[in-house]
């Protein structure tokens, strides 16, 4: 009858067949023996196991059967319950309310357990009826538990094109108001791409701990496609979002124009990336403005803390003020670091200032006990008012961070994989004008976008920062009213976070909202610009992959293919 169907229609109509059932007293199974087709409720569905006649007896199969009927089947392993039905499994033998029932009550074929109609009818208070070969078993649906959550939601109609947003709204409910503190979605998606049934189910769960039976609905989707992954994604992602888009790397590339602005140092601590004893990291010295950044694991085996201490060169009073700052600290994922500290550092503004006598020293950043083996990423701006010298320092957590230790301390060497040193210019300000759409801006590939070169203040040896971590791209984007960016990352797995001024909005975006970005052609949601000129500030994130590509999109499209755009989504 229906045994054509695939696993899809299975899964669809039966999800069609129990969404009706919170509406309806009975649930009425029709079925003809050794056929996989069946209805319920007037819906055809398909059973995966036939009904049979298996000495001299009508049966079912028992976990579709209880499915089908919208009746809870407890328990495992050997012992089975079904209402007043109780079956052991392993010696295929029943009992109705604790009565013993004939031999042949329950049989298997091969992995599947069949029961008698009679019996199962007895079981539920059914109503049996025949007409020749076909059956119908109509039984009141179960009430379930009084105290457990009701899942409910609706869709905002049930049949959709391909690619057209579906709407889901929801409406759950406790019976005496607890609240619903979780919620399972099976088969949800924002848009459905190909065509075909689909079911979508609810389950919640309340404060007591009760979980809701599953609520579905099914929906249809057929006819000329709204639009596909790319256009549905300009339309509604979400910034943090991926989405799809093959196309990428064959975009062309706008190169921006460097212009001069506001410039200050870089240093950076690196190298030993793991040190294995108390000792200095790197030391310089500092007039003005700098930024620091350090990346290191605990390797000294024991509880450990990185300090920064800045000593006062001047022979008169210096003050060291901490402009912004962000950390990730303590941790082993080593993922977090860079993403965490970016999103710290944007939302920092102004800190604390350190007033040091001549000679002076103090700790311009402590990190937390750090555990072996675990790790801390700090990005600190700092402006001092004279010449001041800083010194990272890697310490085991029984030595204080004094002057009188640090003069004691070794200079621990690189591990010659990581760099270390000082960067001037670490701040790269740059301008494009957008014109033809969609196209790409390359950021920390070492050739479009050169690595900067600084030196190594203790060795004296020139380095490479290779990634460019810790400089500031201050990117203007003029002609940007109207468009979409999102963040392509090239060189494998990202995990940061960017500052965006959008006109009178300012808005620190986590790329991606939740776990990596790690393929090109699966692009990260940034920003829809609504003002013509976009800034965009980044960093590259420490612990993530360059380079990274910036791709600009024409954001919405104009009527006809695509044009449809559903603003509401509770």
């Amino acid at each position: 009858m229906l045994a054509g169907l695939g696993a899809t229609a299975l899964v669809s109509v039966l999800g069609e067949a129990r969404a009706a059932q919170p509406m309806l007293g009975s649930v009425q199974l029709t079925f003809t023996l050794d056929q996989t087709g069946a209805f319920v409720n007037g819906t055809p569905v398909t059973l995966q196991s036939p009904p049979r006649l298996i000495g001299g007896r009508t049966m079912l199969p028992l976990r579709e059967a209880a499915d089908l009927l919208g009746q809870p089947l407890l328990g495992s392993g050997t012992q089975l319950q079904l209402a007043r039905l109780s079956v052991d499994v392993r010696q295929n033998s029943a009992s109705l309310s604790g009565q013993a029932q004939p031999a042949g009550t329950v049989a298997s074929v091969g992995t599947t357990l069949y029961v008698s109609v009679r019996t199962l009818a007895d079981a539920l208070n059914a109503n049996l009826s025949t007409d020749d070969r076909s059956f119908t078993l109509t039984a009141l649906r179960d009430g379930g538990n009084p105290l457990s959550p009701q899942a409910r939601f609706s869709t905002d109609k049930s049949v959709y094109a391909p690619g057209e947003r579906v709407v889901y709204t929801e409406y759950p409910f406790d019976p005496d108001g607890a609240d619903i503190t979780a919620r399972r979605w099976t088969g949800r998606q924002d848009a459905y791409f190909q065509p075909g049934t689909y079911t979508v189910g609810l389950t919640v769960t309340n404060s007591r701990g009760l979980q809701s039976q599953p609520f579905t609905r099914t929906i249809r989707v057929e006819g000329t496609p709204a639009d596909s992954p790319l256009t549905y994604a300009l339309k509604y992602a979400q910034p943090g979002d991926a989405f799809p888009d093959p196309q990428i790397l064959n975009y062309p590339s706008a190169t921006p124009v460097t212009v001069d602005g506001p410039n200050y140092p870089l240093l950076f601590s690196d190298s030993p990336e793991v040190p294995t004893q108390s000792g200095i990291l790197y030391q310089d010295s500092v007039q003005g403005r700098a930024r620091l950044l350090a990346y290191h694991l605990n390797g000294l085996g024991r509880p450990a803390r990185l300090y920064v201490m800045a000593r006062n060169l001047e022979d008169r009073s210096v003050e060291v003020r901490s402009e912004r700052l962000g950390e990730t600290a303590p941790t082993r994922i080593e993922g977090l670091l860079g993403q965490v500290t970016l999103m710290e550092y944007f939302a920092s503004s102004g800190g604390t200032t350190l007033s040091l006598m001549p000679g002076q020293s103090a700790a311009v950043y402590a990190s937390p006990t750090l555990s072996a083996g675990s790790g801390v990423n700090v990005m600190q701006d700092l402006t001092t008012s004279g010449r001041v010298e800083l010194t990272f320092l890697m310490l085991e957590d029984s030595l204080p961070p004094t002057g009188q230790v640090a003069q004691q301390l070794p200079y621990l060497q690189p591990d010659g994989r990581h760099v270390r040193g000082t960067f001037p210019d670490a701040v790269r300000h740059l301008r494009v004008n957008l014109s033809s759409l969609p196209t790409r801006i390359v950021i920390g590939d070492g050739q479009v976008d050169p690595a900067i070169v600084g030196t190594d203040a203790l060795t004296r040896q020139s380095v490479r920062l290779s990634g460019n971590y810790g400089v500031l791209y201050d990117l203007e984007v003029n002609g940007a009213a109207g468009t979409a960016v999102a963040l392509s990352p090239r060189g494998g797995l990202y995990r940061g976070a960017m500052n965006v001024q959008d006109g009178p909005i300012t808005q620190t975006i986590k790329l991606p909202r939740s776990g990596n970005a790690l393929k090109p052609d699966e692009p990260v949601m940034l920003w829809r610009a609504q003002s013509d000129r976009l800034n965009i500030d980044f960093v590259p994130a420490s612990g993530s992959n360059l380079p990274i590509s910036l791709v600009f999109y024409r954001a919405r499209t104009l009527s006809g293919f695509g044009g449809l755009i559903k603003t509401y989504q509770p």
